[in-house]
């Protein structure tokens, strides 16, 4: 099961009752991969998502994991630090908006309020770097305190490592931007911290070469990510997460199989027969499923058994409460 952001958190990041709900009732999956999971106030960016940067938090995400283990699941926490990308009211108060450079975000972002313009971003200084970093490995460490199997990277959508990787949001003249090794710097530290919590056969990536949302850019984001990817794969990582997105007019599934040798997991409206034959000619390891299992809880059973998939309602994909959340409908 793909990572998919929900906003059902509480108002102090925690998740609830219906996160475990939620999360159990999809475990069939073998392995759900959760929705974008902040790991500092700073990081946070949208409305009602969930962190694992205190106790509470951490306790709270127990619930979670304990429910999908018994239910027969494995599940992986995706860390997620917005950058740029943030509504100021969707913060806690004094958290600031952090970015590689103060370059605006020219997007609108959702808020109790409604949509609003996002703020100008504080570029962060060379000090403050470790500190990044370090955010992600105790992030980690939080997630396997909390039960989760794994953690998972988030390196696209236009959040703070595909800021740092890109060149249209990265314009610093320090040792994390400038030259293509420099841009790659922070994403290869963040990587090898979280690897040092337990290995980084624990930890995963999810990329998207070239993918332009929230308004991100890189002049060669195929030259970007062959260089990234021969470097990660020294890291002998869990998997890597990778988004075809067809628009992007490069082949980001290939780039990746010619880049990286370990198990390849690769997402992005995949049909049942595409999805087995990509998986029985080795074209990748496993397919992750996001919007299906919006609606179908028991998504396994239903294609297993060739049974009809219920339809989504994207009037509740984002809004607060169980409805469109932990009622669907399900064959038992």
């Amino acid at each position: 099961m793909a990572p998919m952001t929900r906003s059902r958190a509480e108002k102090d990041d925690r998740v609830s009752q219906l996160q475990v709900d939620y999360y159990s009732q999809r475990a069939s999956a073998g392995l759900i991969i959760t929705e974008g999971t902040h790991p500092s106030a700073n990081a946070k960016g949208y409305c009602r998502t969930p962190g694992i940067y205190n106790q509470a938090q951490i306790d709270a995400w127990r619930l979670v994991t304990d429910k999908v283990h018994a239910n027969g699941g494995k599940i992986v926490c995706q860390i997620m630090h917005c950058g740029r990308v943030a509504g100021v009211s969707n913060k806690a108060i004094g958290a600031e908006t952090l970015a590689p450079s103060a370059i605006h975000c020219n997007e609108k972002i959702f808020t109790e309020e409604g949509m609003v313009d996002m703020p100008p971003p504080r570029a962060l200084r060379l000090d403050e770097i470790p500190g990044i970093i370090e955010e992600h490995r105790q992030a980690t460490e939080n997630a396997f305190t909390a039960g989760f199997d794994g953690v998972e990277l988030h390196c696209t959508s236009g959040y703070l490592m595909a800021q740092f990787l890109s060149t249209g949001t990265n314009h610093r003249q320090d040792e994390y931007g400038g030259s293509l090794q420099n841009r790659l710097r922070l994403v290869l530290e963040v990587l090898h911290a979280m690897a040092s919590v337990d290995g980084a056969d624990r930890v995963g990536m999810r990329i998207c070469p070239g993918n332009p949302f929230n308004d991100l850019h890189d002049d060669n984001p195929s030259e970007t990510f062959t260089a990234l990817l021969k470097q990660v794969n020294a890291l002998n990582l869990a998997y890597l997460h990778v988004i075809r997105m067809k628009a992007t007019g490069i082949n980001n599934v290939a780039l990746a199989k010619a880049n990286f040798t370990g198990p390849i997991v690769v997402n992005d409206s995949y049909k049942l027969e595409e999805a087995q034959q990509v998986v029985a000619t080795n074209g990748a390891t496993a397919v992750s499923f996001g919007r299906w299992f919006v609606a179908n809880p028991d998504l396994v059973e239903r294609l297993r058994g060739g049974a009809e998939l219920n339809r989504m309602d994207r009037r509740t994909l984002y809004s607060p409460g169980p409805a469109g959340y932990v009622d669907y409908q399900m064959l038992s």
